[in-house]
């Protein structure tokens, strides 16, 4: 992939000053670009730090503001964040400019091989086990992309026999058009993110760009229980692999007398370990590590690395994460339920009486069968942030009447521990992202670890 489509010369505006933006833009510097940035916050919210790297490297800065003139640029870079259909990102097109994101420029730029994973749900546990798996195997290894470590940053550190096992969002997927992973995964597809991509067709299509370059060479492992992500490698180039928790197979990953096995192309039959030894908990982690089982399997590692590995890995942050247990309570942060399969899927790991925590930014996201899954496992639900009016509307069409509206975190676990007796859980699991309130599900998962240890210290 190395030195090829290279910015050299070339007039480049990079939209978004996030990490993936000042990763794009170190990169197209280093290429030799005419570097641009832009970003709707002003020059006093930027931050001292990043305004002196930018006056430090030159580049113009269009700061709360969009350039003048958009037919100067011949590459716009857009961060994840932005959506494609900004005007001032379409009059670039029409202007002939080229749209890509920075998984695309990493991948044009840098070396080393690709592992993609995306999904609506289990992403991050997923690629963070693969990523553990083939670190294990004595592969160089880096863990990219959505989990939080700009692509660029592992592209332009890799050598060519470097592996980059990267987190990939549909944000992402939009604006790739050469990107090509050895394997690629679809764990799951369920309504999220519809403010930006309006239709769940337009989500599914982002999200099987995923495989758009492969061939029969490689492989794209995709969850054969969930019909309609299954339904999206229909025409996958690629060769597919099939995961399932529920049913035997002749081909992919699967569960048999409670061992995780892989059959291959022969009809061989290869034991990885036992489905009860794994210490992430639910059944969709179950899934998450047979899909994993079956990226490193056809990825080329023998199945003693995969299961020693398997029966070690204990789970991400703010993922169904015990954060506290006090007078027989457990506090759970799942601040990375941020739509409500996500959330529905936390709670069906949960067998006590559940508290739940919910609400955040809106994504349009509809709560039916979000709360209709919490009935019988929730006692109480206590919500705050931009959705919790919209939630407990919902809830209480469902038949919930034990609802309180808090103004922030602190209200919320204060009220969730006076409610809570010896033997429920608290568990924080929004259904929603973070925005409205917090930069991040991360800084949220913080802030509530921080407020059941001021609750008992």
């Amino acid at each position: 992939m190395a030195e090829q489509n290279t910015l050299k010369s070339k007039k480049v505006l990079i939209v978004g000053m996030g990490k993936s933006g000042v990763a794009a833009m170190e990169a197209a510097l280093e290429q030799g670009a005419d570097v641009h940035i832009q970003d709707s916050k002003t020059e006093d919210k930027m931050g001292g730090e990043l305004m002196e790297r930018f006056r430090s490297a030159g580049v113009t800065a269009w700061l709360g503001r969009t350039p003048e003139d958009m037919s100067i640029y011949d590459v716009l870079i857009l961060s994840p964040g932005v959506p494609v259909d900004l005007p001032f990102i379409l009059d670039a097109k029409a202007g002939g400019a080229e749209i890509i994101g920075e998984l695309e420029l990493a991948y044009r730029i840098g070396k080393g091989h690709y592992v993609g994973i995306t999904g609506t749900n289990g992403k991050t546990t997923t690629t963070t086990l693969v990523g553990e798996i083939y670190r294990a195997s004595g592969r160089e290894t880096h863990v990219v992309g959505n989990i939080g470590v700009p692509v660029l940053e592992g592209a332009r550190q890799a050598t060519e026999e470097g592996w980059l096992i990267t987190e990939i969002s549909s944000f992402q997927l939009e604006t790739t058009d050469e990107f090509c992973p050895e394997v690629s995964a679809i764990l799951n597809l369920t309504p999220d993110h519809l403010n930006r991509h309006k239709t769940m067709e337009n989500y599914g299509a982002a999200k099987a760009r995923i495989f758009l370059r492969q061939n029969a060479d490689q492989y794209c492992v995709v969850n054969l229980d969930d019909p309609l992500c299954f339904a999206l490698a229909e025409n996958c180039p690629a060769t597919v692999v099939p995961f399932s928790r529920k049913k035997e197979l002749d081909f992919g990953a699967f569960v048999l007398d409670g061992q995780i096995v892989i059959r291959d192309q022969e009809g061989n039959l290869i034991t990885i370990c036992g489905a009860d030894e794994l210490k992430i908990p639910g059944a969709h982690n179950l899934e998450n590590a047979l899909a994993a089982a079956a990226i490193c399997w056809f990825g080329g590692i023998d199945p003693q690395t995969i299961a020693q590995t398997m029966r070690e890995f204990a789970g991400v942050s703010h993922r169904i994460e015990t954060v506290g247990e006090h007078g027989g309570v457990r506090y759970i942060n799942d601040s990375k339920g941020t739509n409500p399969d996500a959330a529905v899927r936390a709670v069906e790991a949960m067998k006590e009486n559940i508290i739940l925590i919910a609400g955040g930014y809106d994504k349009d996201a509809d709560f039916t069968d979000f709360l209709q899954a919490c009935r019988g496992k929730v006692k109480s639900l206590v919500l705050l942030g931009a959705t919790a009016e919209k939630i407990r509307e919902t809830a209480v069409k469902e038949g919930f009447e034990n609802i309180t509206i808090c103004k922030d975190m602190e209200e919320c676990v204060a009220e969730a521990a006076r409610q809570a007796v010896a033997g429920d859980v608290v568990l924080l699991s929004p259904a929603c992202a973070s925005w409205d309130m917090y930069n991040n599900f991360e800084e949220r998962g913080e802030h509530f670890r921080t407020c059941v240890r001021q609750l008992h210290p």
